[in-house]
């Protein structure tokens, strides 16, 4: 009886190995039928080893091949699980198309740099994987002494047939790393040109927000100021009850003003970045198939002069919004997260701007960066009062398990929003000084999203996975008319409805209104928002 011989040495201990460990990544970054898919089509290279090679050169030439191949595997379900485990996003989201393709690369530098823990945890990953792979690539197989045995050749032969039908069917061969990858970065690019050739659209949307004929019901000199800030989460606002005295001036300001000013309880966003949240809040918060106008052109075209005073450096928000204005004042013009522009910087333009006689309808639309991470860049050197401060919000992080780093971020974010508040009282108080005593004026401030500083996890930055992302400040202040009563000010608030007031506080009438989003009016009705967290309450 002649016995078979075995496949030569090592050869199936260094295809499951290396098999195994693509596999673990591969899971990582997928799920359901997406694994069996990339499992497929990362076949070919990991059986290569189990075929047999007598010359050298092709042996090392293998080995390099099968550890490229399996890196690039590898690299895919690693950037994929560091995505889904941080931002519970796919690479070729909205949400991550946005973000790469309005980064550059010192913005990416920057970002990695306040990330390195778990850049550096994942790097770790990748890079025993590669070792891994590297080891047992090399021990694929030799020339054989003797003929491989059939069963071993049938199921070779089987899988490199499932591999060829993969590569063969177009929505299992796009998902290979090479291909993805490739379509996705084609996609940034698009997506930026797309940003770089607005001309054409802000044209349009003067021309609809023209047709559409708004008209300002109130006669008289009207100045009207919209704040918007940038990763303000209201949990840390001693205005919303927070522990630390982070917004003295605010907290004046309210009792100065009385019944003028209205700090609406339960405000939140509904997009967890700045460029869905912004486009929202100008476009009414309505789907593209509904053809929204812009909040900037309607005012512009129903009379108004319109500036855009902002301390961002950011190419998609300039074409998008900010060159709908009259006059565009971009005071910073570093771009990235290590910018260290303050806030403050804004203040002067933004009086030059109420001062201006030219015009007496005047919207002033001020950007803030706020409290965009780095968060120690957003106030000035030495101006941390909460450093190494023992109190109850420190010892609240203790008890809930929160890292050593995760506090310090905590207590610069709140220095950050200590700053804030000087910033964006100056500006309260520039609106209630500004023009004639008896002119109209009216002012409202609202952050774009929130931010997780150890309050449900232990990390800090955007968040679209947690509530904390979408938790944010929203106050409105005027000299005239009521605005609502103290109980109407509990009830929810969405920030994508923000157009619908600021039409109310600009006076401006038009064919399209919906009173029911209008927080200010009395017709208003609250409606749930779709966000990828679950909420138990929007009223608290």
């Amino acid at each position: 009886m002649t016995t078979r011989p075995s496949p030569p040495r090592n050869a199936l201990p260094a295809c499951g190995v290396v098999g195994a460990t693509l596999l673990a990544l591969i899971a990582l970054g997928h799920d359901g039928r997406r694994i069996a898919q990339l499992a497929v089509l990362a076949a070919p290279m990991v059986l290569w080893l189990a075929w047999p090679l007598r010359s050298t050169q092709m042996r090392r030439l293998r080995t390099l091949l099968v550890w490229l191949w399996a890196m690039g595997f590898a690299l895919d379900g690693t950037v994929r699980a560091y995505l889904l485990d941080t931002y519970q996003a796919a690479p070729d989201s909205a949400m991550v198309l946005g973000a790469a393709a309005n980064t550059n690369a010192r913005e990416g530098t920057e970002y990695l740099w306040m990330h390195w823990r778990s850049a550096a945890v994942w790097c770790a990953v990748l890079a025993v994987a590669g070792t891994l792979v590297g080891m047992f690539a090399r021990r694929g197989a030799m020339a054989p002494s003797a003929r491989p045995a059939r069963w071993a050749v049938a199921l070779l032969a089987l899988l490199l047939l499932a591999a060829c039908a993969a590569y063969a069917s177009k929505p299992w061969r796009r998902l290979h790393p090479a291909i993805f990858w490739t379509q996705w970065a084609n996609s940034v690019h698009t997506l930026r040109s797309a940003w770089a050739d607005q001309q054409t659209q802000r044209d349009r949307l003067m021309a609809q927000a023209r047709s559409i004929a708004p008209v300002i019901s109130q006669a008289g000199p009207s100045t009207v100021v919209l704040v918007i800030t940038d990763s303000i989460n209201r949990d840390n606002m001693a205005l919303y009850g927070y522990g630390r005295p982070t917004t003295p001036r605010l907290l004046a300001h309210r009792a100065q003003t009385g019944g003028q000013m209205a700090v609406l309880k339960n405000a939140w966003s509904v997009d967890a970045s700045t460029l869905p949240a912004l486009r929202n809040m100008f476009r009414f918060g309505l789907p593209d198939s509904d053809n929204p106008p812009h909040v900037l052109a309607l005012a512009r075209a129903a009379g108004y002069k319109v500036w855009w005073i902002s301390n961002h450096d950011d190419l998609a928000i300039e074409q998008q919004h900010a060159r709908l204005a009259d006059v565009v004042d971009m005071v910073n013009r570093t771009p990235g997260r290590a910018s260290a522009s303050l806030d403050g910087e804004i203040l002067d333009c933004v009086q030059e701007a109420l001062q201006d006689a030219s015009t007496d309808r005047k919207l002033i639309v001020v950007h803030l960066m706020g409290a965009h991470p780095h968060y120690s860049l957003r106030f000035p050197e030495n101006a941390n009062p909460f450093d190494d401060d023992v109190d109850a919000v420190e010892n609240g992080l203790v008890k809930d398990g929160r890292s050593a780093w995760v506090r310090r971020f905590r207590q610069e974010y709140d220095a950050a929003l200590l700053y804030h508040d000087f910033v964006v009282s100056e500006l309260l108080q520039q609106t209630r000084t500004a023009g004639k005593p008896g002119d109209y004026r009216a002012w409202m401030y609202l952050s774009d999203h929130g931010q997780e500083v150890g309050h449900v996890s232990d990390r800090a930055g955007h968040s679209p996975s947690t509530a904390s992302g979408y938790r944010i400040p929203a106050v409105v202040w005027r000299n005239r008319q009521p605005l609502p009563t103290a109980e109407a000010q509990q009830q929810p608030f969405r920030a994508d409805w923000t157009g619908w007031a600021l039409m109310d506080l600009l006076h401006i009438q038009w064919s399209g209104q919906r009173p029911e989003r209008n927080v200010l009016g009395g017709a208003y009705r609250w409606q749930a928002p779709q966000i990828p967290v679950a909420v138990e309450s929007f009223s608290r």
